[in-house]
């Protein structure tokens, strides 16, 4: 596809940000717009510093009436993103999306919300680490990734009819992350990510999404980068800010197309560890490297993760300075009666940590719809420096991977780590998965799952 279009001056954010407000359940409410400099052109005034700010998130229908029907009319009008996981998500008709795209931005505009949030998540060869969220396309197939895929949403989005609706397009989660972690000589590399870093198709795949829906000037585009316990490790943390700033120059993209970053997507990490910091030390030891848990990360949570990220590495790799994270916090909250009120008994390192840390996982690999886990923070706008948002990105309810292997026609397969009984891999350091039985394939409702996400939420609903 030729890209004629002139580029566009994105306007930077700035490092102090506003805290927001959650005004009823849908809405994310308050503060500034940015403003442009004399002599910009007329449709730059419309783009904002922070999308979330000051803006009405649209609630998915589709994740609305299943959260209703599964006893969450509680939480129903939270807004969710919208998952477009494979061409047929498109038009409608995919597992937790049967209204399309074009449908959903007219529901937006004609309910009067002012955003709406996306997941583009099809590349080629997807997920090459995981293979519950394998997708449709394979390893070589980019053309069509671009050609059906990212040319029939631009078609829809580049209407004028959304041009005053703010959409953030979280770009292909779990992708460029796992070119860092999972090839070549280390332990946990598979053929399949050798593969994807070899042709170098998620590289260009990202590039050409970020490059061809940023071209409207009313969306917004956010980089998956893992979380912490993935690329927290001082060798895969600048490593990771480096090759998503090779994707933002790819088939034509430039930083200027990249709104900010997305961290935790669809996972369970902790928004905020209060309990411990990395810093801190027993017996005049550190933690670091004593503690099991946190072993040699340099993180012990989301938010001191993404603001790094942010603010260090992304502009040691030439992105702006300023560019915001969106946190997920669907599924983090980690409450309900076993939530630690203070730190572990400082005997060891392990108990110090063990004892006060909210995340209750068997170990920080472990991704597949996780035991204990609770709903976590609300949406938010700019509840901290450099961070966007808290956001629901993930839906509530919807899993991640079947507990055993179901035919289907989406191209996912049978993952052990969303295996009860699995005993682990390199990834997970050989520990037991901590799935939940008896789920569904990925992105099919897990109601098992959804009532304990309720019954374990933090903040309590």
């Amino acid at each position: 596809m030729s890209r004629t279009n002139p580029p566009h001056r994105r306007l930077r954010r700035r490092s102090v940000t506003i805290a927001g407000a959650l005004v009823g359940a849908a809405a994310l409410t308050v503060s500034t717009l940015s403003t442009a400099t004399a002599g910009e052109d007329a449709d730059t005034l419309a783009r904002v510093d922070n999308p979330y700010e000051g803006a009405s998130m649209y609630v998915n229908p589709d994740w609305s009436a299943a959260a209703t029907e599964g006893g969450g009319s509680a939480i129903a009008d939270t807004p969710t993103a919208v998952w477009l996981d494979s061409r047929a998500a498109i038009t409608g008709g995919s597992a937790g999306n049967s209204t399309g795209l074009r449908e959903h931005l007219d529901n937006a505009v004609a309910g009067g919300y002012d955003a709406i949030q996306i997941v583009t998540y099809n590349l080629p060869g997807r997920d090459c680490a995981a293979l519950a969220s394998n997708g449709e396309l394979g390893p070589e197939e980019i053309d069509v990734y671009k050609t059906e895929f990212i040319d029939p949403i631009n078609e829809i989005v580049s209407d004028p009819a959304y041009a005053d609706l703010r959409i953030i397009n979280i770009v292909e989660i779990d992708s460029l992350p796992n070119l860092v972690t999972n090839v070549g000589s280390r332990e946990t590399a598979t053929p399949e990510c050798d593969e994807m870093l070899a042709n170098g198709n998620y590289v260009k795949g990202v590039g050409y999404n970020i490059a061809t829906l940023g071209d409207n000037e009313n969306v917004y585009n956010y980089i998956d980068i893992g979380h912490h316990g993935w690329i927290g490790w001082e060798d895969n943390f600048q490593a990771s800010a480096d090759l998503l700033f090779e994707a933002a120059n790819a088939e034509g993209a430039t930083p200027e197309d990249v709104a900010g970053f997305a961290a935790n997507t669809a996972n369970y990490s902790a928004t905020v560890e209060d309990n411990f910091a990395i810093g801190d030390t027993i017996g005049g030891q550190p933690i670091r490297g004593e503690s099991s848990w946190i072993d040699w990360n340099n993180y012990v949570d989301e938010q001191s993760f993404a603001q790094d990220f942010a603010t260090v590495a992304a502009p040691a790799a030439g992105f702006p300075d300023g560019l915001g994270v969106i946190i997920d916090t669907s599924r983090n909250g980690w409450g309900g009666a076993d939530r630690p009120t203070g730190p572990g008994p400082e005997t060891s390192a392990d108990e110090y940590v063990d004892g006060g840390r909210y995340d209750r996982r068997i170990h920080l690999g472990n991704w597949c719809n996780q035991s204990g886990a609770g709903l976590g923070e609300r949406p938010t706008a700019s509840p901290a420096p450099n961070i966007d948002a808290y956001a629901w990105i993930k839906p509530p309810g919807e899993s991640d991977g079947s507990s055993e292997e179901i035919p289907n026609d989406e191209g996912k397969g049978f993952d052990r780590m969303c295996d009860p009984t699995y005993e682990g891999n390199p990834r997970n350091q050989n520990n037991m998965s901590g799935a939940l039985p008896d789920a569904p394939i990925s992105g099919h409702w897990f109601q098992a799952q959804f009532e304990e996400l309720m019954a374990n939420a933090h903040p309590p609903l």
